[in-house]
């Protein structure tokens, strides 16, 4: 795997510093390579297959991990489509519902279901992965649904935040920009799109910091940074790690 996405770059990096890692993904997906990968860092693993946006595939998974170690400390909420690519007039509800189960519900049922466990051990972090899109740019056309859904985690970071803070529980959001990762594979683009498009011309160079697309890895020292306890009066935060690409496109 090339660009093995945000979560195992995550997973990898917090397994490097001594976390024991549940990697949770849809069955089917390679997870028995990224258990290979987190084993080479030199830590303990544990595989579980879900769908996040249901809520008992999610329960399961997270009474598998008490089961397995006893407690949890950290929940990091990275699971995400772009789903289809359309214009409003023409979306289906179904396409709508499936970015917002997975991409919105599926944040919403993984901390649900994290906070019991998290209070039982005086606290702990979250970290949830928003973007760029619905943030600070909204010219991504066809996008909408999306990008609604990644203004949604935000919102939704910050009244969890706040809720949260009795019971010293931290929940952060981080708003990558363009990443290499195979999210691109979740993508279907209507071509009705081209219809809504409005000519946008960016300044060369328009990600300013390293005039490419970030690594997995660069997110992940991130994640790293508001999972650990070098950030422990940090929460209700959103960080933006994108090389500038956010300041010029928005």
């Amino acid at each position: 795997m090339p660009h093995p996405g945000i979560g195992l770059a995550s997973a990898v990096r917090m397994a490097e510093e001594g976390a024991k890692i549940a990697l949770l993904d849809l069955q089917g997906s390679p997870l028995a390579a990224a258990q290979q990968q987190i084993e080479k860092a030199g830590a303990e693993s544990l595989v579980l297959e879900a769908d996040i946006s249901q809520e008992e595939d999610i329960r399961k998974a997270i009474a598998s991990v008490l089961e397995h170690w006893g407690r949890l400390d950290i929940l990091v909420a990275n699971a995400g489509i772009n789903g289809v690519l359309s214009p409003i007039e023409s979306m289906e509800l179904n396409d709508w519902n499936r970015t917002m189960s997975i991409n919105l519900t599926g944040t919403f049922l993984c901390l649900k279901h994290a906070i019991a466990a998290l209070k039982k051990n005086g606290g702990g972090s979250i970290v949830i992965t928003s973007s760029i899109n619905g943030n600070r740019v909204f010219s991504s056309f066809g996008f909408s649904a999306y990008s609604t859904s990644k203004a949604g985690q935000v919102a939704f970071t910050k009244m969890a935040a706040l809720e949260l803070a009795r019971y010293k529980i931290r929940v952060n959001a981080i708003c990558p920009g363009a990443i290499e990762t195979n999210i691109g594979e979740s993508t279907e683009r209507r071509p009705e799109v081209e219809n809504i498009k409005i000519p946008v011309e960016f300044p060369e160079g328009d990600q300013p910091l390293k005039h490419k697309a970030g690594q997995p890895r660069q997110v992940a020292n991130l994640v790293l940074f508001l999972a650990s306890d070098e950030s422990d009066h940090v929460t209700g935060s959103v960080v933006f790690v994108d090389g500038a690409e956010s300041l010029i496109h928005g």
